[in-house]
């Protein structure tokens, strides 16, 4: 919708992408680390674990309230299609994130023998909150049946093949997302044992990349078209080859023992996955029936929640960065780190 000579609901569009991006990256490493749990026996090292994302892991989750907020009141065909299509996984997953919450609250206050209750905790709501947010993904690439402008479908088309998968590979995702995070805020042995989890995680990840590069096209006309006809095949090209690049050098910087570089690496695979996956969806906002600018809000109303949403974003980048900027470093055995 053009005013002034501006089209809102790309704006808009931007800003929501940009949203969940940010939601992707930092809640994502921190859900990765409760998927992690399991696999280190000592305390002190869950300790540690813990204490690097807990000064910020329920600001992380902003971006998610944000993401939501907006697509309820810019895209509102949208919101009531997905939601009426996912309501079940999305209630999983809110349910697991309050669980994951409440562990967070009541681990570091727990005695030593219920300890291990919340750790549990803290692992099946990571687990479970990561599984349906790629089932929710994956429902959505997979598309939803619509019918004058309203869900059209069963509440459980969700469980196929493909969403099912999706969840899976989040899970791996979020996992190597948080062992990356973790190889720079840990040191020792801690790290030493990290670094080796990372080179699997690695392997696992870039095998479901190919995966999925793979199964979309097969099973959707649309994506097939889309990536693999003229002129579009020799301008996408490339994006393959910079995503195996990028892989190489993810498992160069592990090996070299690099703090940083692994992180970012992952971080810009999967923004890489999140082009790829806009790329194939364009311009539906609900495939394949309705896109963006038919599912948007009238003019005004996008224009009066751009000013207010203008007006806190800039709030939300500043105290995100200072809180990053203040608990940066490593985070050592012993240090207080929550409460």
């Amino acid at each position: 919708m053009n005013y002034g000579g501006i089209d809102f609901t790309l704006v808009w569009l931007a800003i929501i992408l940009f949203g969940l991006a940010m939601y992707v990256i930092m809640d994502g490493f921190d859900l990765g680390i409760g998927i992690l749990f399991p696999f280190f026996k000592h305390k002190e090292d869950k300790d540690v674990m813990m204490n690097t994302v807990a000064p910020v892991w329920d600001g992380n989750e902003t971006w998610m309230v944000l993401g939501g907020a907006a697509l309820m009141g810019v895209f509102p065909v949208a919101y009531s299609v997905i939601l009426s299509a996912l309501y079940l996984p999305l209630i999983f997953m809110l349910l697991a994130l309050i669980f994951r919450g409440v562990a967070f609250e009541f681990r570091f206050k727990a005695d030593e023998s219920h300890t291990k209750y919340w750790d549990a905790s803290f692992f099946f709501g990571s687990l479970i909150a990561t599984f349906f947010q790629g089932v929710v993904l994956g429902a959505i690439i997979e598309g939803m049946p619509v019918v004058d402008r309203q869900f059209a479908g069963s509440s459980f088309d969700w469980v196929a093949p493909f969403p099912l998968f999706s969840g899976l590979g989040l899970v791996v995702a979020y996992a190597l997302l948080g062992a990356t995070w973790l190889l720079i805020k840990t040191e020792g042995a801690l790290e030493a044992q990290i670094r080796r989890y990372s080179y699997v995680l690695t392997a696992l990840f870039l095998l479901t990349i190919l995966i999925i590069s793979i199964w979309t096209p097969l099973a959707h006309d649309t994506i097939a078209s889309r990536w693999f006809s003229a002129p579009n095949f020799y301008f996408l090209m490339p994006i393959p080859f910079i995503v195996a690049l990028v892989g190489m050098l993810l498992l160069y910087t592990i090996k070299i023992r690099h703090s940083h570089y692994p992180f970012f690496m992952v971080l810009i695979l999967m923004l890489l996955g999140f082009v790829g996956l806009l790329i194939s969806l364009w311009p539906n906002i609900i495939p394949y029936d309705v896109t963006f600018w038919e599912a948007a809000a009238p003019i005004e109303s996008q224009v009066f929640m751009l000013i207010g949403t203008l007006l806190i974003l800039p709030v939300i980048l500043m105290y995100t960065g200072w809180s990053y900027y203040v608990f940066r470093g490593k985070v050592r055995p012993g240090e207080g780190g929550y409460h």
